[in-house]
């Protein structure tokens, strides 16, 4: 075999090997819509325990009435602080909408003002209630807000993961990137990574338990961790109610002050 004949079938080697590969290669944006668009149902409500630990491992446990509604413009969320005192009868609620570039809503009640304040878009990267979640995070990412890639597949205890990058494509978001391992077939975030604007990984979230109810997958245990702060909040949901013919009208800022 003369030299070009055999830099030719390299090159058509390498270029068939490029296709095979191009053609079995996840599609990060697929995925992260398969997350977004994972049904549970067109309303929910459960009880809610957020519990926050510090780095010395005390421990301040809330629990919140949450009721969902899933409607195919808007996603409403509210949540009834039960206990303990000092944040009984303060609600939140938050309206994720699937128009594209359209974003979040979100209200929150304080007894002590006896208002409704809506959340600002400069305020939506301020912690909820002393948690590790920000008001960003409680809402609804759309997957077209960011730039996905596929970076590889890995197990995570029994789940096989597709691990995908997210980049923001606006400048000034609070995260630079994330990365995400989304369980395959089932399409849940099993583990989350957050990072800093420096680049600097920030959070940790992970869901530690899920369960098939009524036909869906829901999350019923997740912790939130601030490896920067080493403080943590885990949440956990009881009490799972699926199709319960939740109405509109749970979802006002009149029922907010109302509360349950």
């Amino acid at each position: 075999m003369t030299i070009k004949k055999f830099q030719i079938l390299i090159l058509a080697i390498l270029l068939f090997a490029s296709f095979v590969y191009s053609q079995k290669q996840p599609d990060g944006l697929e995925i992260i819509k398969k997350v977004y668009n994972r049904e549970t149902g067109n309303d929910q409500t459960a009880q809610l325990t957020m519990t926050l630990i510090d780095s010395r491992g005390n421990k301040r446990v809330r629990t919140i009435k949450q009721l969902l509604q899933n409607g195919k413009k808007v996603e409403k969320k509210i949540m009834f602080f039960v206990s303990p005192a000092d944040v009984r009868n303060t609600s939140f609620m938050n309206w994720s909408y699937s128009k594209e570039g359209k974003s979040d809503d979100q209200w929150i009640y304080l007894p002590a003002l006896k208002r409704v304040k809506r959340i600002s878009s400069d305020s939506k990267s301020d912690y909820f209630m002393g948690s590790d979640f920000t008001y960003d995070d409680l809402g609804d990412r759309q997957p077209a807000a960011d730039n996905h890639k596929f970076l590889k597949m890995e197990k995570i205890g029994n789940d096989e993961c597709f691990v995908i990058e997210s980049k923001p494509k606006e400048e000034d978001y609070m995260y630079s990137k994330t990365i995400t391992w989304v369980i395959k077939d089932k399409w849940i975030g099993k583990k989350k990574e957050f990072y800093d604007e420096d680049g600097e990984l920030l959070k940790i979230l992970e869901v530690k338990d899920y369960k098939k109810i009524n036909g869906y997958w829901i999350i019923l245990h997740s912790e939130m961790k601030n490896v920067q702060k080493k403080h943590s909040t885990e949440m956990s949901l009881k009490g799972v109610k699926i199709n319960t013919g939740i109405t509109d009208r749970q979802f006002t800022e009149r029922m907010m002050k109302r509360g349950i």
